[in-house]
């Protein structure tokens, strides 16, 4: 008898551990890459006794990752007792990849090295992007950090393109045509970029992009479970549950650009949250008094001469964001709610605290009271979250990780 699906036990999250068995030879070394990755540099001992592998395993798979040159022997340090130990660390040379970011506002390329550090970066401007002039400009750019290499430019495993879903949408708001907006909405991005390069080009909404950034190099690190809010042009956002990127049926799972700001009348839709909480607001509001509406996106913005307008932004901004993280909460039922986006650290903390404060404003009856804390990771955040991609699909163990954000 065949057994129910729904009694099938939940399998456990996946730990850095390995197995002796010999078909796990791969496995078994990004399972020692990962350990080395969460802890930093450690001697063979330590890999043994952290990943369940023998003396043996280990010191067979360190040979070939220095023979690969993923790993490198530290200086030896010395104990008490018997010889000093040789800690191994990843090899900053050892692989790269890069992330390219295409936004309503700007484009960033990054080039990562396999530690995850920002080796090179190139950043394009712009109103809004046109795709006859962008397309080429991607290309260039990404060959120009590929050849920035030099005589590692074979170590490129792979390039993450991060960019809304649909580009065009809410082209009204943004007082674009039907013509433009259909350009972008009818293109595939991934493919138009893969058949620039000869490396695998993967794909991701450019919010799950940033909360896979916050994910693995924020807040991540030590939360399991939460709702992560990315103030952009417009408002998006990422889901993880159980440590995992949750993408949804549609890969689209924490579109909160969309959640609605009341109820539904008969004569019109509710706004959305896309109106109240975006950049692209307060970008109105300071064009609205003649001033400069990219000082949104820098320190300009908490300025004397912005900070009127940017003040009124951020209260009815928080209002917004407080209603979507009480619905978030009634349910997800998260550790937290992480929020970012792509300005100041000072904006930052003034929108969170404004949030935390409208908060107190809700009933929270029959709900636990949601932690809201800022991201660590900042605007780099899709750019990087593209660059990570590649690295985790050719060397972590768990291949799982980012869920259906890429095809």
């Amino acid at each position: 008898m065949t057994p129910d699906k729904t009694d099938t036990p939940t399998p456990p999250l996946l730990r850095p551990r390995g197995s002796n068995h010999v078909g796990m030879r791969q496995f078994n070394e990004r399972v020692v890459l990962q350990a080395i990755r969460l802890n930093g540099s450690l001697p063979k001992a330590d890999l043994a006794r952290l990943t369940g592998l023998t003396a043996q395993t280990i010191g067979l798979i360190t040979s070939r990752l220095e023979e690969d040159d993923l790993v490198l022997k530290q200086s030896p340090v010395r104990g008490r007792i018997g010889q000093p130990s040789i800690p191994l660390a990843l090899n900053p040379d050892g692989a790269f990849s890069m992330g390219i970011k295409i936004g309503r506002r700007n484009a960033e390329w990054m080039l990562v090295d396999f530690t995850g550090q920002v080796r090179e970066r190139l950043r394009l401007d712009y109103a809004f992007p046109d795709i006859r002039t962008l397309l080429p400009t991607v290309a260039e750019h990404m060959h120009t950090l590929h050849h920035s290499l030099g005589p590692f430019k074979h170590r490129l495993v792979g390039i993450g393109l991060a960019a809304p879903f649909q580009m065009g949408g809410w082209h009204r708001m943004l007082g674009l045509s039907e013509a433009q907006s259909e350009a972008w909405n009818q293109i595939d991005l991934r493919t138009q970029v893969q058949a620039m390069t000869e490396v695998p080009v993967s794909f991701a909404k450019d919010t799950s992009a940033a909360c896979v950034a916050e994910l693995v190099a924020g807040r991540g690190r030590d939360l399991k479970n939460f709702l992560y809010l990315f103030v952009d042009t417009f408002v998006g956002g990422g889901l993880v549950i159980n440590s995992h990127l949750h993408g949804g049926v549609h890969g689209n799972a924490g579109a909160v650009a969309s959640l609605p700001m009341g109820l539904a009348q008969r004569s019109q839709p509710p706004e959305q949250l896309i109106s109240h909480a975006s950049l692209w607001e307060l970008e109105r509001r300071l064009s609205a008094q003649q001033l400069d509406p990219h000082a949104a996106y820098d320190d300009r913005a908490l300025s004397a001469r912005y900070e009127s307008e940017t003040r009124g932004w951020i209260q009815h901004a928080a209002n917004a964001l407080a209603h979507t993280v009480i619905s978030g909460t009634a349910f997800l039922d998260i550790d937290a709610v992480v929020i970012d986006g792509s300005f100041s650290r000072t904006l930052l903390s003034e929108l969170i605290a404004a949030t935390q404060d409208a908060l107190r404003h809700y009933n929270w009856e029959g709900l636990w009271s949601a932690n809201v804390i800022a991201g660590e990771v900042g605007p780099d955040a899709r750019a990087l979250g593209g660059a990570l991609l590649p690295l985790h699909a050719n060397f972590a163990p768990d291949r799982d990780l980012f869920l259906k954000v890429g095809n």
